[in-house]
């Protein structure tokens, strides 16, 4: 028995069935972490391309308000558009028509999110939104914190009201004051008329302050003429540059916001090169919000965000909301929209097509370069140089 298990222990041994070559522990153990570094660097560098998309998206989100919509979900816009494709010939309400102008101008904010979202899946389509989302509302408060500031700095100065309105305070803003109240008094009435303050102030039924009164701080020299409203409605001061205020201040920079360049007559030349030189010898630290977001010319709905901030600034409420009172920032947003976008006849769609032109010189000034098309470029010398070779050239081809 002893025998038989002796030569049974020195007998052959089974063969490695793993047919591994042996390695030290310690090797293995460097293999395993060299591994492990790797899969880390991998997923460094998947966490890197993620924040970059996710900071691309945010940043690329900031001009949704601005340029866009002021409340309505992106997803309202694309399913709009989609309905659309799929709806030929189908009619629309206002409020549709709207929503895919919108989608139109969405296009053009920004170019590369059409043909994006036809190549991505669900999940990944959300995400992106998400984040346009967040770049949307985070640009809106930070506007809206810019204007509280800059709008009660610019009331005390032009009208010394008592006492003067804190910059971090609501409260003692909107009707309460008379100098935000005279501002934001619909254009129908005088807010010198003490019937007028003492019904707006109580809010009597006869002086409902709503959406569908144009106010006064968005006319020039905060004024309207009943006869004719539309005659300075939009070109307030306030509203375009006053004091580091309003469209300057959002979309261009703060500073910019001071600088008049009057009506494009030329009277203003001289004036105007001379603040530019004295622009080029200063050093810009940040980039404005117009060329992060590729903007040229001013738009119907950057003025119509413009406006609503303005509106809520001069107000004595704390946070954004939809309705304040009987006044809908929506329907406002709305209302400014469809003035511009949906004047009645081709002797108002001029009119609207003058007015923005007005805009576009007041803050971009008045380089044109964004309006060379090409049907604009074929009707120069050179190409019609050119056109006049060609033809000179096939016509002594064919007398051959």
């Amino acid at each position: 028995m002893s025998a038989s298990k002796h030569d049974s222990g020195n007998g052959p041994q089974p063969p490695d069935v793993s047919l591994s070559i042996q390695m030290s522990p310690h090797a293995r153990a460097k293999r395993k972490i060299a591994t492990l570094m790797e899969d880390i660097e991998i997923l460094k560098q998947d966490k890197a391309t993620k924040n970059r998309k996710t900071t691309y998206y945010v940043s690329q989100g900031r001009a949704i308000r601005r340029m866009i919509v002021l409340y309505a979900p992106i997803e309202d816009l694309i399913a709009e558009n989609d309905r659309r494709c799929e709806e030929i010939n189908v009619a629309s309400t206002v409020d549709q028509d709207r929503l895919q102008r919108g989608y139109i101008e969405l296009t053009k904010v920004l170019p590369w999110l059409h043909e994006k979202l036809a190549g991505v899946d669900h999940e990944e389509s959300e995400d992106m939104l998400r984040k346009l989302k967040r770049g949307a509302d985070s640009a809106r408060g930070d506007d809206t914190g810019t204007l509280k500031d800059l709008v009660a700095t610019w009331v005390n100065v032009e009208y010394s009201p008592t006492p003067l309105i804190r910059p971090g305070d609501k409260h003692h803003r909107g009707f309460v004051s008379d100098a935000c109240g005279k501002l934001l008094c619909p254009a129908e009435w005088h807010w010198e008329d003490v019937l007028v303050k003492a019904g707006i102030r109580d809010r009597m039924t006869a002086f409902i302050v709503s959406e569908n009164s144009w106010p006064s701080f968005m006319y020039e020299n905060y004024v309207a003429d009943t006869k004719n409203l539309e005659r300075g409605l939009m070109k307030s001061k306030l509203l375009l540059m006053a004091s580091n205020l309003g469209f300057k201040a959002i979309f261009t920079s703060p500073s910019s916001a001071n600088e008049v360049d009057g009506e494009g007559d030329g009277a203003n030349i001289i004036e105007n090169n001379r603040r530019a030189r004295r622009r080029s010898d200063q050093t810009r630290v940040k980039t404005c919000v117009a060329s992060i977001i590729g903007m040229r010319k001013v738009t119907p709905r950057a003025i119509a965000y413009t406006a609503c901030q303005i509106r809520f600034a001069l107000s004595s409420i704390t946070s954004w909301r939809t309705v304040d009172g009987d006044f809908d920032y929506q329907l406002f947003w709305n209302n400014i929209v469809d003035f511009f976008e949906d004047a009645p006849c081709p002797a108002a769609q001029s009119r609207m097509k003058e007015l923005l032109e007005w805009w576009t010189r007041k803050v971009f000034g008045r380089n044109h370069r964004q309006d060379l098309m090409p049907d604009v470029v074929s009707k120069m010398s050179i190409s019609a140089l050119a056109a006049q070779r060609q033809q000179m050239e096939d016509a002594t081809f064919d007398s051959d």
